[in-house]
C-alpha cells in the first residue's frame, strides 16, 4: 500500500480527497487528514508517509514554507492549488506535480500511479528551484525536465531544439549533448511557451528562434539552426513561422 497524508485548511477539500482516494485509487491508504501544516509536522516522524497532498494557501504556514523545513524531503509531494496561477508555472518549471480544485479523479489517479511507478527520488532540488522562480518571478532561466534517471536542470537559453521521440522529447542542447525527457512534445511546447522564444515548426519539432540561424525556402521549407543541424518546415506552420521571425512579412 501507498502510504498518504493530506494537508488543507478546508475540511470539505480533505473529504472529497477522502472519497476520491477510496473510489479510485484502492492502493492508497489514508493515514491521516490535517488542517494546518503545523499540524502535521508533528506527526510526520510517526507516519512516514510516502505521499504527501500539500495545499499552497493556507493561513499561518503555507505548502511552501512547509517544505522548508526540510533539509531533505524524505517523501513525493502532491501540491493542491485553486488558484495561484504564477505558483503553478514555477510548479511545472520544477518539475513536481500539481492538482487543480476540484480534483478530478481521473487527473488523481494518474498522479498517483505515476509516483508508484517510480522509485522514491529526493525532490529537495527541485523544490530549492521552485523557491527560486516563486523569489524571481520575471528572471526564471533554469527548468527541470524529468528523465528515467530522475530529473535534469537544463537552462533554457541552452535548448537548441526539442524533437518528438515515441511518447518522448529529445532535447539538444547547445554543448552538442541531448537529453531525453518523459514528456510529449506537446507537453513541452506547454511548458516553454511562456519564455516566447520557441516556435512548434513541425508536429516533431520545437525550435529555439534564437538559435535559428537561416530559413531555406520551398513549400514548407526548413531550418539551419546554429549548431549546424536543420529542421524541417511543415506546410501548414511556415506563414506562422516566417511572421515569428520576420514580423513584416505579408
Amino acid at each position: 500500500m501507498i502510504k498518504v497524508i493530506a494537508i488543507d485548511d478546508e475540511m470539505h477539500c480533505l473529504g472529497a480527497l477522502q472519497i476520491l482516494l477510496k473510489e479510485h485509487c484502492p492502493e492508497v491508504e489514508l493515514l491521516a487528514t490535517f488542517q494546518s501544516a503545523e499540524r502535521a509536522i508533528d506527526h510526520l516522524a510517526t507516519l512516514k508517509p510516502d505521499i504527501v497532498f500539500l495545499d499552497i494557501e493556507m493561513p499561518g504556514m503555507n505548502g511552501f514554507e512547509f517544505l522548508v523545513r526540510f533539509s531533505e524531503i524524505p517523501f513525493s509531494v502532491i501540491f493542491t492549488t485553486g488558484h495561484e496561477q504564477y505558483a503553478i508555472r514555477a510548479i511545472r518549471m520544477s518539475a513536481l506535480d500539481y492538482l487543480l480544485k476540484p480534483l478530478d479523479p481521473h487527473d488523481l489517479a494518474l498522479a498517483v500511479q505515476k509516483i508508484k511507478n517510480q522509485p522514491y527520488k529526493n525532490i529537495s532540488d527541485q523544490f530549492k528551484l521552485l523557491i527560486e522562480q516563486m523569489h524571481h518571478k520575471d528572471m526564471i532561466k533554469q527548468i527541470a525536465v524529468p528523465t528515467k534517471e530522475g530529473f535534469d536542470m537544463i537552462f533554457v537559453d541552452d535548448i537548441v531544439k526539442c524533437e518528438a521521440y515515441d511518447n518522448y522529447v529529445k532535447i539538444y542542447l547547445k554543448n552538442k549533448k541531448h537529453i531525453i525527457v518523459c514528456r510529449t512534445l506537446k507537453e513541452t511546447e506547454q511548458l516553454l511557451k511562456s519564455f516566447d522564444l520557441f516556435a512548434r515548426v513541425h508536429n516533431s519539432y520545437l525550435v529555439n528562434l534564437n538559435e535559428v540561424a537561416r530559413y531555406i525556402r520551398g513549400e514548407g521549407g526548413y531550418l539551419v539552426m546554429h549548431d549546424g543541424s536543420t529542421v524541417d518546415v511543415s506546410k501548414s506552420r511556415k506563414e506562422f513561422l516566417l511572421k515569428k521571425i520576420w514580423p513584416s512579412h505579408r
